[in-house]
């Protein structure tokens, strides 16, 4: 898949190559038109959800691969033909692995993750810019990014600081551009709290502790139907945070989490784990048994990982059950 140029490779039931050629974009669906209903199996990445979409309309079953699992059917060489011909092979496995086409609405809400999740690096960036031209200086600020927010909001009215005029100048810009993305994130934010609130699914797992509307959402808008995991272990598997399997001659060795799948999912999950288990902590008569006990017995950051990783085997229970989460007895 290409912005322009797309390659296609058919193969018969019995595997002999039919087609192998190279088709411009605006004429990709009326080939398609034209040929009778078929397995189509493309690489999952941006813009395939909206042709696995546009191609499920005129019949065809198409079942999109995670490009890590295609790469061992390339044989050699790396080009646009022989990555057809790898897909093309791949998709007639048993046993590959297929992702869910995500429907417009799914793509919509994830835009506003991505555009809120790059505003935040953003302005990462610039607090530490601020930070860094006011130490050169002999400036310090606390640790917390409230602390630069509020130093960025009063840079104007506040007297100056000991610094060249050109250091402050460069200051002031900075101070400025960090007033305008506190402001777009806190829009973006807004915006994905009112989807989350609007979506079922999303209620029904903000009433998980630990769990916010910008979780919730993320959650409901990647996976679609929760369904397609069999069990909440693969969920959990499929968010990187289950443990890295090495067993052998029938010792079974396991280490730290795989790490695979959605980074961002699985960043908000251990993110809400750890607040919860800071309240565990600081309220231990309000936790429950198994979460106390964890805390007890294990690192804090191992089991932080251990309750995000229990989360999400819950969240995949109540997606594909449609039931409301009730809180464990302490």
């Amino acid at each position: 898949m290409a912005k322009d140029v797309f390659q296609v490779h058919c193969v018969s039931v019995t595997g002999r190559k039919i087609i192998n050629k190279k088709i411009k974009r605006a004429k990709l669906i009326a080939f398609f038109e034209t040929l009778p209903r078929c397995v189509v199996g493309m690489e999952a990445c941006g813009s395939p959800h909206h042709w696995a979409r546009e191609l499920s309309k005129l019949g065809h079953d198409v079942r999109l691969m995670p490009a890590a699992y295609v790469k061992p059917y390339v044989k050699r060489g790396k080009t646009d033909a022989a990555d057809a011909e790898a897909i093309c092979e791949a998709v007639r496995r048993p046993t590959m692995r297929f992702v869910e086409i995500k429907s417009e609405d799914q793509q919509a809400v994830l835009s506003i993750h991505r555009a809120r999740d790059l505003v935040v690096r953003q302005r990462t960036q610039v607090v530490n810019m601020i930070r860094s031209i006011l130490r050169e200086f002999g400036h310090i600020l606390p640790t917390s990014i409230e602390a630069v927010s509020k130093f960025a909001r009063e840079h104007d009215i506040e007297e100056q600081l000991e610094m060249p005029e050109i250091a402050n100048g460069i200051l002031g810009v900075m101070c400025h551009q960090l007033n305008g993305l506190n402001a777009r994130v806190d829009g973006l934010t807004k915006l994905i709290e009112q989807h989350a609130w609007l979506d079922a699914d999303a209620r029904r797992l903000m009433r998980m502790p630990g769990i916010g509307p910008i979780t919730a959402s993320a959650v409901v808008a990647t996976i679609g139907d929760a369904k397609q995991f069999e069990t909440g272990r693969d969920l959990a598997a499929w968010l990187g945070l289950t443990p890295l399997n090495k067993s052998s001659g029938g010792r079974e060795r396991l280490g730290r989490i795989t790490k695979k799948g959605d980074r961002y999912i699985r960043k908000l999950l251990i993110v809400g784990m750890t607040s919860r288990a800071l309240m565990a902590k600081n309220s231990p008569e309000k936790a429950d048994t198994w979460t106390a006990k964890l805390l007890d017995e294990r690192p804090f950051r191992l089991a932080t990982v251990a309750m995000a990783n229990k989360s999400a085997g819950i969240i995949w229970a109540l997606l594909t059950k449609q039931e409301e989460y009730r809180q464990p007895i302490a």
